[in-house]
């Protein structure tokens, strides 16, 4: 099956802008109704997420339902008119949405990433401009990593002073929910190196969105290409981004914990689908002697073993987002080294958890399992493709260094 049709080379065949919301989005009044929220919404993108990733259907209907809920103003401050929920909750959230269909979990990320780097390094006249665009439901989706650079923090995209508005150009990829967004944040460079974030309009003249996502996995997040040609953006539009890691901020550890929630909801769903099966459609082993496939002793231990890691997983996930919180509230070195410090401990589980539970599903699920008709490889391929974003040996390293050493983690977005 032919994922992509779309040519990079020809740029007429760029995807058009969508329209932004008539209507204002929903404001979810605290944590437990933004739970409730993403429960809600998980039912009815799960009943089609199947179908979503075997055609490769743009998940456009469920993207608006996804906004327009509220749910992508969750971490706007409440000095702003947001609800600012816990980061616990935000994580939860995101886990909620990833186990029913982890493309729409992951699109949200870079949207609630820089919605957090706006209350860090933004002044107020900008805050308010900004925030008032996502509480009316406008979605931001992002143009940040390059394809060729050596480094994930090299970057050729570079920008110009035109008086009040600024020239972009360069080009983009792993442009995840450019496609169907409002604004596309921009990480781009001054004459300085400095990053900022360059937040265009998606229909702006020269800025470019490609359909050209062909990866196995997490394959409607839509994460392709963007060409920036004289790309103008006013600065009110224009984020200093690299302040948020020249002095301690939780921003590094914002982008990442989502990113554990997304894996921690691959795990979930792929748990689940195990036990339905198990359940539904296995068959016991010749040698178990037991009468349903449920009753095996060496998959109830391995269910039981799986699930056990989940937990461990989430109870680390929900204490880097109290972490998280204390690090906004209060940034130090010592508290945003431990928001780091959690997160990081959670994404090895998470990463761990999710290839470990999407690998098992078909060993305890059986050959059945396999066929095309359920489509349960999408798991794997999801838990494949997703924890590829920041290397857990990498998380390891950090982790030893901090409790060996007292050395702190860098400061940057993957961190």
């Amino acid at each position: 099956m032919t994922l992509s049709q779309v040519n990079t080379e020809n740029a007429v065949q760029a995807v058009p802008a969508v329209p932004r919301p008539t209507a204002p989005a929903h404001l979810i009044k605290d944590d437990a109704e933004a739970i409730a929220v993403a429960r809600q919404l998980a039912t009815e993108f799960v009943k089609e997420s199947a179908k979503r990733d075997r055609d490769r259907i743009w998940p456009v209907a469920e993207l608006d339902a996804f906004s327009q809920s509220g749910l992508w103003s969750i971490n706007v401050p409440t000095a702003f008119g947001g609800p600012e929920v816990s980061y616990a909750t935000l994580a939860k959230v995101i886990e909620i949405i990833s186990a029913a269909d982890s493309s729409i979990g992951q699109i949200a990320q870079n949207h609630l990433g820089v919605v957090a780097a706006i209350r860090t390094v933004s002044d107020p006249a900008q805050q308010k401009l900004l925030f008032a665009e996502v509480l009316k439901g406008t979605r931001f989706g992002n143009a940040f990593s390059e394809f060729g650079s050596k480094r994930a923090v090299d970057f050729e995209t570079r920008f110009t002073d035109a008086g009040d508005h600024i020239v972009v150009n360069g080009r983009k990829f792993y442009s995840s929910g450019a496609l169907l967004a409002h604004l596309v944040p921009i990480v781009t460079l001054d004459d300085e190196g400095r990053a900022w974030y360059a937040i265009a309009e998606r229909d702006a003249p020269g800025l470019t969105v490609i359909d050209d996502w062909s990866s196995f996995g997490q394959r409607t997040t839509l994460s392709g290409t963007v060409l920036l040609d004289n790309v103008k953006v006013p600065k009110t539009h224009l984020v200093p981004g690299y302040k948020g890691y020249e002095v301690p901020t939780a921003d590094g550890a914002i982008f990442q914990i989502i990113q554990v929630a997304v894996d921690t909801g691959i795990a979930q769903a792929a748990i689940d689908e195990t036990v339905d099966f198990v359940r539904t459609k296995s068959r016991a082993w010749v040698d178990s002697g037991v009468e349903n496939a449920w009753d095996d002793p060496y998959t109830i231990q391995a269910v039981g073993d799986l699930t056990l890691r989940l937990h461990a997983a989430q109870a680390l996930l929900e204490k880097a987002g109290y972490a998280i919180d204390r690090a906004v509230l209060n940034p130090t070195a010592d508290t945003v080294a431990e928001a780091q410090i959690a997160t990081a401990e959670a994404k090895v589980l998470s990463t761990e958890i999710a290839i470990a539970a999407t690998n098992k599903l078909f060993e305890l699920a059986g050959t059945r399992s396999t066929l095309a008709e359920h489509n349960l490889d999408r798991h794997w391929r999801n838990a494949r493709t997703h924890t590829l974003h920041d290397p857990v040996r990498w998380k390891y390293s950090i982790l030893g260094k901090f409790f060996l050493n007292g050395e702190k983690p860098p400061l940057h977005a993957w961190s």
